[in-house]
Parts: C-alpha cells; sequence; structure tokens
C-alpha cells in the first residue's frame, strides 16, 4: 500500500522542469527590469533629477537705445548698473555684522536696513538677498578687491537707463520702472517676470516689447538647501538685445521750440503735415526721468505726483483748453464749404451782439465796422462768428465740421495717455448737465468757447488738414525700429486718418484767408520773421480762474506760398492761463518759424528779429 503512494522518478522531471522555467521566468524579468532602470531609462531619471536641483536665474537682456531721426547720439542710452546680492550661508555666522556693516559704508545705506534683509534666522539659508541695486561699477570693484573680506558677497550686471540731456522729451521718451502686481497679471504670458523692468510712460511704455529684447536665463544646481553644487557657468540661454528706436523728432528743432516756449506752462507741437511725423513736442514744466534711479527716487516721485503745475502731463497730448480763435479756421472752412454765406457778404460790427437775454461782445469793443469773410478772419472779429453760427450754420453744422477735423477724437499717436476733448452737443448738455441748448451755447462755441475742449495735437491735425487740402495723416514719434544685430530696419508708414473731400477751391480759400491773419490781421505785429511766408490764425481762450483768465494760441504752417505739402510744416503753440498774460503764443512761434526756416538756433533767431517783446541784446 505504501508502495503505491510514492511518486516515480519519472513523474518528478517534469514538476521540477516546470518549477525550474518559473524561476527562471521571475529573475529574467528582474533582470530585464533592472536593466531598463538602470541602462534604459537612466538618461531621464537622471534629467528629472536635475530638474528637481536646478535653478534659474535671469538674465537681463539690453534694453535698446532710442535716437532722434538723424540715428547719431542716441537720446536714451544703458549705463552699467550692478545688483549686489549676499548669500548668508557661505559667510561665517560671526562674520555676518561685520559684513554688513562694512557694505553699510560702501553702498551707502544704513546698517539697520541690511539688518532687516539678512536678520539672524537666515544666518544659515543659502538663499540669495538683494542688498541693493543701481550700484556703480567703481564700488563693485572695491568689493572685488577685497573679495576674502566679503564672503557671501555677489554682484551681477543691471544696466539701467540714462536719459541724456532730453529736457522736454521727457514726456514723449518716458521712462521705465519695476513691473507692478497689476502689470504682472497681464503681461505674464508675455515674457515678464517679477523683476523685470517694464516701460511707464512715453515711447518707452507703448514699445516696451520692441525695447526690452528677451532675457536669457542662467541655470545652477543645488542641493535641498539651495547650495550650490556645480561650478558649470555654461549651461544658460543667451538673452537677445532689444532693438533700436529712431524717433521722427528733430533734436535742433526740439530744442529751439523749448527754448522759444521758456518757462511758461504750455506746449508745442511741430509737425510735418504730408506725413505726420512729429518733428518736436514740447511740454512744460517737465521732469528728469533720471532722477527715479537715484536714492532719493521714491521722494522726486511724491514731489512730481504732488507738484500743483503737473510736470508728469504731457500737455500737447493730455490736457484739453477752448481753443478760441483758433477755431475760427474751421468755421471759415464751413461757411466755404457748405457755401451758407457769400464770403464777400458783409456785416456790420458794433462791438456787442444781442442773444436772449445776454450780450456777448467783441474782442474789439468798440467794433470793427464793416467787415467780410476774410477780414472777419484777419481781425478775428466776434460778431461775424457769432452771426454766422447762430443763424447760418447752426450747432449741427458745427458739430459735423468739428469731428470732421478730428475734434473731439483720438488721433491714435504712438505714445499712451492722449485724451480726446470734448465737441459739445444738445444731446450731451441735456445728459451731462441735465439742462437745454440755448442759442448762448451756439454764439459761444462759434468763436471755439463755451464747453468746447481741445488738445494741441488736435489743432495741429487741423491746421495739417488745411494744408493738405482736406488730408490728416496719424500723427507719429516712431520714424522707424533698427535691429542692430541683423541692421534690419522697419519704416514707419504714413497712415490716412481723415480726408475732407472739399473742393481744392475751398481749401485754398481757407489758407489765403489764414495768409491775411499774417499779413493785415492780428498776427502782423507779432510775425514778423523774413525767413519764410507764414499762414496762420491766433487764438485767446477765455478760461476763468486766478491769475490771467486767458490761454494764448497760435497754429499755423509754412511756407504758405510753396504748393508742395511736403516742404511745409505745421506748428500749434499753446501757452496757459496760469502765465502772465503775455500773449506770448505766437511770439514764440515767430522764433520757432525763424529758427527752422533761417536755419538758426534759438539765439540766432533772436539776434536777427530783435523782437521788441524780449531783451534780446
Amino acid at each position: 500500500m505504501g508502495d503505491r503512494n510514492l511518486i516515480s522518478p519519472e513523474n518528478k522531471t517534469p514538476r521540477l522542469i516546470g518549477i525550474g522555467v518559473v524561476l527562471s521566468a521571475i529573475i529574467l524579468l528582474y533582470l530585464m527590469q533592472l536593466f531598463s532602470m538602470q541602462i534604459i531609462n537612466n538618461v531621464r531619471f537622471t534629467q528629472d533629477a536635475t530638474q528637481i536641483s536646478q535653478k534659474s536665474v535671469s538674465i537681463t537682456a539690453k534694453r535698446g537705445e532710442i535716437f532722434d531721426r538723424f540715428h547719431e547720439v542716441p537720446l536714451v542710452q544703458n549705463v552699467d548698473s550692478f545688483q549686489v546680492n549676499f548669500n548668508p550661508a557661505e559667510a561665517s555666522a560671526s562674520e555676518i555684522p561685520r559684513i554688513l556693516s562694512r557694505l553699510s559704508v560702501l553702498l551707502r545705506i544704513p546698517f539697520s536696513l541690511l539688518d532687516q534683509k539678512v536678520p539672524e534666522r537666515l544666518y544659515t539659508s543659502f538663499q540669495s538677498i538683494e542688498l541693493r541695486h543701481g550700484i556703480d561699477y567703481a564700488t563693485v570693484s572695491q568689493i572685488a578687491e577685497h573679495r576674502d573680506d566679503f564672503q557671501g558677497v555677489t554682484w551681477e550686471s543691471n544696466p539701467i537707463r540714462n536719459y541724456v540731456n532730453i529736457g522736454t522729451l521727457a514726456h514723449v521718451i518716458g521712462y521705465v520702472g519695476s513691473i507692478n502686481q497689476e502689470e504682472l497679471q497681464v503681461l505674464y504670458n508675455q515674457g515678464y517676470g517679477m523683476r523685470s523692468l517694464i516701460g511707464k510712460s512715453g515711447i518707452e511704455k507703448n514699445f516696451d516689447l520692441v525695447l526690452r529684447g528677451k532675457d536669457g536665463t542662467r541655470f545652477r544646481t543645488v542641493d535641498v538647501n539651495g547650495r550650490n553644487v556645480s561650478s558649470n557657468s555654461t549651461d544658460k540661454i543667451i538673452p537677445e538685445s532689444g532693438k533700436d528706436l529712431v524717433l521722427t523728432i528733430d533734436r535742433r528743432i526740439q530744442i529751439l521750440a523749448e527754448k522759444a516756449l521758456g518757462p511758461r506752462n504750455g506746449s508745442v507741437v511741430v509737425l510735418r503735415p504730408a506725413t505726420g511725423e512729429v518733428l518736436a513736442m514740447v511740454s512744460y514744466p517737465y521732469f528728469d526721468p533720471n532722477k527715479f534711479y537715484t536714492e532719493e527716487a521714491s521722494q522726486e516721485f511724491t514731489r512730481l505726483q504732488t507738484d500743483p503745475t503737473f510736470p508728469l502731463i504731457n500737455r500737447s497730448i493730455q490736457s484739453a483748453y477752448p481753443p478760441g480763435s483758433t477755431f475760427k479756421i474751421i468755421m471759415t472752412t464751413a461757411i466755404l464749404g457748405d457755401k451758407v454765406i457769400d464770403p464777400a457778404r458783409t456785416v456790420v460790427c458794433t462791438g456787442s451782439i444781442e442773444v436772449g437775454d445776454r450780450v456777448f461782445k467783441c474782442n474789439k469793443l468798440t467794433g470793427h465796422g464793416v467787415v467780410n469773410l476774410a477780414k472777419g478772419l484777419a481781425q478775428s472779429c466776434n460778431i461775424y462768428f457769432y452771426k454766422a453760427g447762430l443763424e447760418n450754420l447752426g450747432i449741427e453744422r458745427i458739430d459735423d465740421y468739428s469731428k470732421k477735423f478730428g475734434l473731439g477724437q483720438l488721433s491714435g499717436i504712438d505714445v499712451p495717455g492722449e485724451i480726446s476733448g470734448l465737441v459739445p452737443t444738445p444731446k450731451w448738455k441735456e445728459k451731462n448737465l441735465n439742462y437745454p441748448w440755448l442759442g448762448g451755447d451756439t454764439v459761444n462755441i462759434s468763436i471755439g468757447q463755451g464747453y468746447l475742449q481741445v488738445t494741441p495735437m488736435q489743432m495741429a491735425n487741423t491746421v495739417a488738414m488745411i494744408s493738405n487740402m482736406g488730408r490728416v495723416y496719424r500723427p507719429h514719434l516712431v520714424k522707424s525700429v533698427f535691429d542692430p544685430l541683423t541692421k534690419k530696419v522697419e519704416e514707419t508708414q504714413p497712415e490716412i486718418i481723415y480726408e475732407n473731400p472739399l473742393t481744392p477751391e475751398v481749401w485754398t480759400a481757407v489758407q489765403n484767408n489764414m495768409r491775411g491773419v499774417i499779413t493785415e490781421g492780428t498776427a502782423a505785429v507779432v510775425i514778423t520773421t523774413k525767413a519764410v511766408k507764414v499762414a496762420g490764425k491766433t487764438g485767446t481762450a477765455e478760461d476763468g480762474g486766478k491769475g490771467s483768465s486767458n490761454h494764448s494760441w497760435f497754429v499755423a504752417y509754412a511756407p504758405w506760398d510753396d504748393p508742395n505739402p511736403e516742404n511745409r510744416i505745421v506748428l500749434a503753440v499753446q501757452v496757459e492761463k496760469t502765465n502772465e498774460w503775455e500773449w506770448w503764443a505766437p511770439k514764440a512761434a515767430d522764433m520757432i518759424f525763424q529758427g527752422i526756416f533761417g536755419n538758426q538756433t534759438y539765439e540766432e533767431a533772436v539776434q536777427t528779429l530783435k523782437p521788441w517783446y524780449i531783451n534780446w541784446q
């Protein structure tokens, strides 16, 4: 019986073979997995491990420079500047107070502030702490010369902007600053980071993406404590420098206009009407953007923001005023364009007119006598335009022509902050003031008063339309974008923004009437230059308030007798009521035209004109 329960040798062999096969398969699988982990996946695991322990440091790209139209000497360039950092764990804990004390003297920063940045609880940290930026090369050299005394101290290049004697171009060019949280939320996906510098105003802001280039990255491998464990400095992405901008600004004309305006609150726009190129844009008072990179930057910015003269405002495009009698050139165009009045028809100006229960006076209290359209514009007779606006044109037609000239609208100039001004209508008044439009409102707007508000740039465009026989090009300040690496140039192309299809006869008549303002009208005693023939219009705008209640305007173009718009230049000068009343706008224009067409500096133009209104000797 027992012998029958025994397994014979023949029966054991298949079972042993089966167990051997299973064991062999298991061992083979383990070997394959081990081979895969150690050999096949080794590269991937190594990359993953490196990725986890790899830290990156941004390398700031060189920001593009900014030039005037001749692309010779930069208006804005980069200056070497450094940021000093401190890695506490790389220094002896007992030596850190001494190191910070010496840095306090070198970096000109209170020890208490450094002590706050590097508190005792961070003495064992390998995290780099920024101590100060905007450090000059000489200071960094002193640290480098005594490197053994400054364990854990490092520095990196962090160039800052240098605005080279730009004066009133500060409003055009703007400035840069550290990105804030709101800007970062909007621009994060465009490559900006927490340490990015960004244009805050002017060209620096509008063309920030062009100027800033692309930041590079330096990688370093650290351990779990943040300690550097690799000395490989070649592992980096090279930054791409920003592109240069060439402005339309003519530095000579800018300085000429700046000196002609002088220390008076106001602005000057010099425009090439055939292309929309802005040759000069002056706004006073102005600011020095270089002070935003000094130790007193915060105090300087606060001072500018609280200054009652608003030096941060670009008055050429960010301030609006009643245009006064300069608006009469739009009224003249409407009269001729819609043929509502025979230009030879006369009215009698006695010095005042009654509308409803109000009396509206002329600029000449004794009256101008018998005037037609040409004399009405030349002598700036209010009575003529009161009657034309109220009895012939009407507010709807005045509103229509104002908008055809671009008033109440943005021109789209390539700097931020432009405002649209205001062309009032009966609907606007009823909605905003809850009061109906009256005849007196039409009378007021007919001479550029009342609720009407325009910017100096809009008035420059108004004259450009007359000079161009009905066409206005978008004003622009960037002439071209230049890539210093490839030498490629991208030119800004002129763009038509308004086109008024009146007949050439209408535009010629308006031009001739504007010439009459200079030869026999209100500007005859002031526009004395013989260098060029000017066509223009004076303006005195009442605006109430303390001091003078009158703004001074002068808008013009020259040469009047050159039929080619390519050769013409448009000028708009506005001087605010806050200045002592001296009717300065046409006086400044006289010197600017003399300087431009006489190829003279301001000082030479004054010597040539010998103007009676300033001490030129």
